[in-house]
């Protein structure tokens, strides 16, 4: 999961890859910043989407055998940190509801309830379910794996992960309006692209 930029306003912008979805205020209109619901929806599905994902590779240093998967993981994160904060400074910047981090460090899932926290017709509590998110049930079952074990798992859960944010970002792609998101969306594409089939080609050396 791994960025882009390219300007409309003075949101900021940094570095970044991944996202997709529909808020409430459907309608791709663009306001004075230069961005539409499409673009809202994206950053705030990609802020928990990236956040489990690191929350996935920092699990890799003391489970993973393979130093392959320990080097993946260090990219990804490397990759995913500073696109969390790029996206935040988008939806502060056009007064939107920024995902809540958990106590786990991952992120409150669309659909709860970010009161006190939204913009006018951004509200998170309408957002669909992103794609590609493991579950509490599978995230539990990772942390107790190690070893080959956990390598297998971690990349068929990577790939998946993976998966759903190029729906998202593809959905970004053909629906936004703000050209850093779409630039950091096809950078997303691109990207992990590329990490899929290296992902696969492991899994097929396990």
């Amino acid at each position: 999961m791994l960025t882009a930029c390219g300007g409309d306003s003075t949101p900021p912008s940094r570095s970044a890859h991944s996202g997709h979805g529909t808020t409430a205020s459907a309608a791709p209109s663009a306001g004075r910043t230069g961005h539409n619901a499409q673009d809202v929806t994206f950053a705030q599905q990609m802020i928990p989407h990236h956040r489990q994902a690191v929350a996935m590779v920092g699990l890799a240093p003391t489970r993973a055998r393979s130093q392959q998967v320990k080097d993946l993981a260090a990219r990804i994160e490397k990759a995913q940190d500073p696109e969390i904060a790029t996206m935040t400074g988008w939806l502060k910047a056009w007064g939107a509801s920024v995902p809540e981090a958990d106590a786990s460090g991952t992120a409150d899932m669309p659909g709860m309830d970010h009161s006190g926290h939204s913009g006018p017709g951004h509200s998170a509590a309408s957002m669909p379910a992103m794609p590609g998110m493991m579950s509490d049930a599978e995230m539990s079952g990772l942390e107790k794996m190690s070893g080959d074990v956990f390598d297998r798992a971690f990349l068929r859960m990577m790939i998946g992960h993976h998966e759903g944010a190029l729906d998202m970002a593809r959905t970004e792609q053909a629906k936004g309006a703000y050209g850093p998101a779409t630039a950091l969306a096809k950078s997303i594409v691109v990207s992990q692209s590329a990490e899929i089939a290296g992902m696969r080609k492991m899994l097929g050396e396990r």
